[in-house]
């Protein structure tokens, strides 16, 4: 399995790449292109996407972690390149939550189109809690167990009101590479540990790899260092991680993992058996 970096905060080395704040992946296994994510501009997306010779049609599938506009605003763009050909969609059922932050201000932060909007250019949903194969060797999360997390992004508008959103459409993408897993997580607002486990046990395998955003910005060395500690119990392999992982718990992943951690920037390429 090969996975490309597409959207990411930064926009590595390679000349006619641009970063932006967001995240988006392919994923190339056999014959089937299935992209993560859509990151926050449509035309950066395509423009990267360009660059590294991947064309719109080719894409199989589209697997989206979560309904946040930094994961889902290149999707109109996405499905206009496209030109109506049909794009199967696979997601939670509360992608289309209306969502705001309240700080630094007041401000909407929830995927930014209509469902049916999306539909009349191409989109074909599949909302499911559950997990589910995607293709052969490539699996949904579903809605991911949580025991060790407890951190909300947001708030979510129900009936008129703002009520805390735990952001319980946050999945994963899981990867079976034969004797272990590969995950690719959005912004990981289930929490690191949490997906891991779950995945973990969806599968009954080893993680071998843990790759994206971990939600990690402004975190406490504590909660970095609980992190780390059961990364390692779990024997995770390998950490790829950007997007809203933040430097600082970068840094301590480097420091803790060595050559075991990789930063994601737009256009790595991980080479996965």
């Amino acid at each position: 399995m090969r996975i490309t970096i597409l959207f990411e905060n930064h926009s590595g080395f390679k000349k006619g790449l641009f970063g932006g704040h967001g995240f988006s992946a392919l994923v190339e296994h056999k014959r089937y292109k299935i992209l993560v994510d859509t990151g926050v501009d449509g035309e950066i997306l395509l423009r990267n996407m360009e660059a590294l010779g991947i064309k719109p049609a080719d894409i199989d599938y589209l697997f989206l972690t979560h309904g946040h506009y930094d994961h889902t605003e290149g999707l109109k763009a996405l499905l206009g390149a496209r030109r109506g050909k049909k794009l199967t969609i696979i997601a939670h059922p509360d992608i289309f939550a209306k969502r705001v932050a309240l700080k630094p201000h007041l401000r909407d932060i929830s995927l930014p189109f209509k469902r049916e909007e999306l539909e009349e250019l191409g989109a074909e949903f599949i909302l499911t809690r559950s997990p589910i194969q995607i293709v052969e060797g490539i699996y949904s999360s579903g809605e991911i167990e949580r025991t060790t997390w407890d951190r909300t992004v947001g708030y979510r508008i129900e009936s008129g009101k703002l009520v805390k959103d735990d952001v319980k459409d946050d999945i994963a993408l899981i990867l079976d590479l034969g004797d272990s897993v590969a995950v690719i997580t959005g912004c990981g607002h289930s929490g690191v540990i949490n997906i891991a486990m779950h995945s973990q046990k969806v599968m009954n395998k080893s993680i071998r790899a843990l790759i994206g955003g971990f939600h990690l910005i402004g975190a406490k060395p504590e909660l970095l260092e609980e992190i780390t500690e059961k990364l390692k119990e779990l024997k995770v392999e390998k950490i790829y991680a950007g997007h809203c992982t933040g430097f600082e718990a970068m840094g301590f992943f480097m420091t803790e993992f060595g050559r075991a951690f990789e930063p994601l920037y737009v256009g790595k390429v991980i080479e996965l058996g």
